[in-house]
């Protein structure tokens, strides 16, 4: 049980009217990890637990990545100048020679680096066990090499081990593998994570929805049959790039003839849709995830996520790749996304620094179907809380609590990162025991994988010392 006094709190609650954005007081956090009462002022007396005096730093809430793929903390940098393909292309060369235990430590090592820049849940989307690369003439992933289950079930290790909480997002391969293989896998894979997760941390199942890359419509009917079997969402990277961009459009009725639209389906990315498009996901309340940082870092586009809120959809934010953000920087991205939608539209009233961060936070636990648990400071969720010092570099006077937080703060100003009120890292340091082991593992291996095609680094050093 712990006590913050003294915080400047950013509780980004549901109720976003302006007199609600911010307060100076407390919040207490009870033996279970959640959080049990907040006010403005100081505390009443006699809580139990320690108190942490935050000396007048914010509090808010930890941010939420709606679209991650946490296996890729190895590469970043790669195909520094390619556009989504090329770049996809290079990362499943890359993983040709990885194996279950390698993707062990790449996830632990993904999952640690989003806890220590203050991001506390997650949507993951497992590497796949079949490893692919992207054939351009068909528009479709080949196989380069097939992996069994413990392939998947060993990142859900991970996941659970690091403490992030996390969503398992898991692709069924059905154009590489049988039919009812894929559904077994799948089944073995729920059965694992539901066994093996400790329950606050597992956020729950989902299909990684891969119509983008098919063939055939028959993919969005066995999505939809999984779904419903197991009691389960499904996200899909969609229109992310103008290359191949009618062979894209063209896939998107698959799922709407498939029924799979609706209140537990989001689209990844989203960039370039068509009108149609727009008011099937507006109708059928189905959500999108932004990825600011690697749209911009891909060259895939500028969605048009303005105008997917003013037509009342459900929009979040991701950091998607490690490999294709490089940085794990929540604030970076709520930065560039607010900047480029500013841009493109010549008006910087078009999107608030409260919104996008409401985007990061509870709008993504929002479009995933988790606002009951995470995403904002109010009493009965998770105490996933952030701890940010603007005076430490100092940020000057603070006109705009919500304003100075978005706008001036940064992974420089985070002091501690808590999940469920309980210490994971501080300043940049995780508190893990696996954390300097997993950094050199991570190197390690991924050298190594990578080295099975062919590839080398350019410059390499040890990272550290581990056994």
């Amino acid at each position: 049980m712990i006590t913050f006094t003294d915080a400047l709190v950013i509780p980004v609650a549901t109720d976003s009217a302006d007199s609600a954005r911010w307060f100076h007081g407390w919040v207490h956090v009870d033996e279970g990890g959640l959080i049990a009462g907040l006010g403005p002022g100081d505390p009443p007396p006699g809580l139990p637990g320690t108190v942490h005096d935050l000396g007048g730093s914010i509090l808010a809430p930890g941010f939420v990545s709606a679209h991650s793929h946490l296996f890729t903390a190895g590469m970043r940098g790669i195909a520094p100048d390619d556009t989504l393909y090329g770049w996809v292309s290079r990362m499943g060369e890359m993983m040709v020679g990885a194996e279950a235990e390698d993707l062990y430590w790449f996830t632990l090592a993904g999952c640690l680096d989003f806890l220590r820049n203050g991001v506390t849940s997650a949507y993951n989307f497992t590497q796949s066990r079949v490893v692919a690369v992207f054939d351009h003439a068909t528009s479709t992933l080949v196989a380069e090499r097939v992996h069994d289950v413990d392939f998947l079930t060993r990142q859900i290790d991970a996941q659970a081990d690091s403490g992030l909480r996390c969503v398992t997002s898991t692709r069924l391969d059905d154009e590489q593998l049988p039919e009812a293989e894929c559904f077994e896998a799948f089944a073995h894979v729920t059965q694992h994570r539901q066994s093996t997760v400790a329950r606050e941390l597992d956020l729950g199942g989902s299909v990684f929805g891969s119509v983008q890359w098919s063939s055939s419509p028959v993919t969005a009917e066995r999505e939809h049959e999984v779904m419903a079997r197991h009691a389960v969402g499904n996200q899909a990277h969609f229109v992310e790039t103008a290359e191949h961009l009618e062979v894209q459009r063209a896939k998107f009725d698959w799922y709407d003839r498939a029924g799979v639209l609706g209140t537990d389906f989001s689209f990844g990315h989203f960039v370039h849709p068509t009108e149609h498009m727009v008011r099937r996901v507006a109708e059928t309340d189905s959500a999108v995830i932004w990825q600011a940082t690697s749209n911009g870092r891909l060259g895939s586009g500028i969605a048009d996520v303005t105008g997917y809120r003013d037509r009342g959809i459900r929009v979040g934010m991701g950091l998607d790749d490690q490999s294709c953000t490089d940085v794990s920087d929540p604030f970076q991205n709520m930065r560039i996304g607010l900047y480029t939608q500013r841009a493109v539209h010549s008006d910087a009233s078009v999107l608030a620094a409260h919104e996008v961060l409401r985007m990061h936070t509870l709008g993504g636990a929002e479009a995933l179907g988790l606002s009951g648990r995470v995403g904002s400071i109010e009493v009965g969720k998770h105490a996933d809380l952030l701890v940010v010092d603007p005076t430490a570099p100092a940020t000057g006077p603070i006109w705009d609590p919500v304003a100075t937080y978005v706008l001036a703060c940064s992974l420089r100003n985070l002091t501690h990162v808590y999940v469920g009120g309980r210490l994971v890292a501080e300043g940049a340091r995780s508190l893990h025991p696996l954390a300097d082991e997993a950094d050199a593992q991570l190197t390690e291996r991924m050298i190594r994988s990578a080295g099975a095609r062919g590839f080398v680094p350019a410059y390499s050093r040890p990272v550290g010392a581990w056994s």
